[in-house]
């Protein structure tokens, strides 16, 4: 009787695993994206969101949980149940913020299950229209005439535009006023407007309104030029003078800890198949990202990835010296 009951446990946790892999999903699935609706990142997520509905076989919602530079999104879905209903879409943000925080609500790498890295987004460094400055080195002039006047957007603290923004003042050298914004949008919308002058932003956000004509192009910030025909006449930073300049901003999807691995499994299983989706595939590609198609769509994969890029960016951070409470 003894070694019949202690098979009992294993052999429930079996049943229960297995129940939740038949039962998963049960209800639609949230995806938490930790910026403003409109920016690039919730691009990424409701694109993702349409070509991951049919593998996971659940509705999708999208909700933005925007503030503290992605932290306040993230850390709502490091605490949420670890079911697989609540999932989180974020971007480079989540090796950056233990650097950037020094009161960090959750840990990166100990908080989350890792499920796939989704895309490589290149950046694009941008102006204002009414800017004299037609190319790279027109504007590096006109920056320098203009030292301590001239300003650099960015979407907050921690955004892709501010970390962006972080290597190229260290590059350039200058004496840039910069202007911190609420999200990608309001940022956006200034520069549009003429309020201020350059951005980096990335090319998901970026490459309407260059094909529009209603910003001015100076460069991407990719190691190589990026394909699409809108921005296929770029040169690169590096190109352009700024040598070993190399930024793209990732996506990659997490779920909470604890959350069983069938339910991981399938969701992985999902995602594979959403990250070959043609529409998906080509909605990214006009947009200039890249989809990853490597070993880091799987989770552990993901994860070397992200501690590789929370020692790259750490050094960088301290070095600038900008912190959040």
């Amino acid at each position: 009787m003894n070694l019949c009951f202690a098979w009992m446990p294993a052999a429930l946790l079996w049943a229960s695993t297995s129940l939740a892999m038949a039962a998963y999903p049960e209800k639609p699935v949230t995806l938490v994206v930790p910026f403003t609706a409109g920016g690039p990142t919730d691009r990424v997520a409701r694109d993702l969101a349409e070509a991951l509905r049919q593998p996971l076989g659940a509705s999708i919602i999208i909700e933005n949980v925007s503030g503290a530079g992605g932290t306040l999104g993230a850390t709502k879905v490091a605490k949420a149940p670890p079911d697989g209903h609540t999932l989180l879409l974020h971007h480079i943000g989540m090796a950056t913020a233990p650097a950037l925080y020094r009161q960090l609500a959750f840990k990166p790498l100990e908080d989350f299950e890792y499920l796939g890295l989704i895309n490589e987004v290149p950046m694009t460094l941008i102006g204002r229209a009414s800017l004299p400055a037609r190319n790279y080195g027109e504007l590096t002039q006109w920056l320098n005439a203009n030292k301590g006047r001239a300003n650099l957007a960015n979407a907050g603290l921690g955004s892709a535009s501010h970390l962006c923004g972080l290597l190229l003042r260290q590059h350039l050298r200058v004496d840039l006023m910069t202007v911190a914004y609420k999200g990608t949008a309001p940022a956006m919308t200034d520069l549009l407007g003429g309020q201020v002058d350059i951005m980096c932003d990335q090319t998901t956000n970026t490459t309407g309104q260059i094909e529009a004509g209603k910003v001015r192009a100076f460069a991407v910030t990719s190691a190589k030029r990026v394909s699409t025909p809108q921005l296929a006449s770029l040169p690169t930073l590096a190109e352009s003078g700024l040598k070993g300049f190399n930024v793209s901003i990732w996506h990659g999807l997490y779920a909470p800890k604890g959350t069983p691995q069938p339910v991981l499994d399938k969701i992985n299983s999902a995602l594979q198949i959403a990250l070959k989706d043609r529409a998906f595939l080509q909605r990214e590609s006009n947009l200039g990202a890249m989809v990853v198609n490597d070993a880091r769509v799987q989770g552990a994969e993901h994860k070397k990835f992200v501690t590789a890029e929370i020692a790259k960016w750490g050094p960088v951070i301290r070095a600038a010296g900008q912190y959040a409470d």
